[in-house]
């Protein structure tokens, strides 16, 4: 089982950046970022595969931009314009699936971080 280790949260203005990233004991085909707010499901940010390809949740591809570095096992989510809404716990997860979409929820992911909080005040 992949190891996931979070970092880069915290509480930020509306309008700001934050660049989170996630340390991987390994990598792996699939590579995803999602969060959940207190009382919702948890919500698909985006995803990554090893060939880097990309896919992202409704309306976030403006704002949210995710990469990796296979070399480093390093994900990472750049988010500019922050909201109040964005407001959340963000989570890495990872899969060894060659289907890796946004759009096929969290189900398939195998591997989860600890999560990093981020707070966006209005």
């Amino acid at each position: 089982q992949v190891q996931l280790v979070e970092s880069g949260g915290g509480t930020v203005q509306a309008g700001g950046s934050l660049r989170l990233s996630c340390a991987a004991s390994r990598d792996s085909i699939c590579m995803g970022w999602f969060r959940q707010a207190p009382g919702l499901p948890r919500e698909g940010v985006a995803t990554i595969r090893r060939d880097g390809r990309t896919t992202y949740g409704v309306s976030m591809k403006d704002r949210f931009t995710i990469s990796k570095d296979n070399i480093k096992k390093t994900l990472d989510l750049q988010i500019n314009g922050l909201k109040p809404g964005d407001t959340a716990m963000y989570f890495c997860a990872a899969h060894e699936n060659v289907d890796c979409t946004v759009v096929a929820g969290p189900g398939p992911f195998r591997g989860w971080g600890q999560g990093t909080q981020v707070t966006v005040s209005s």
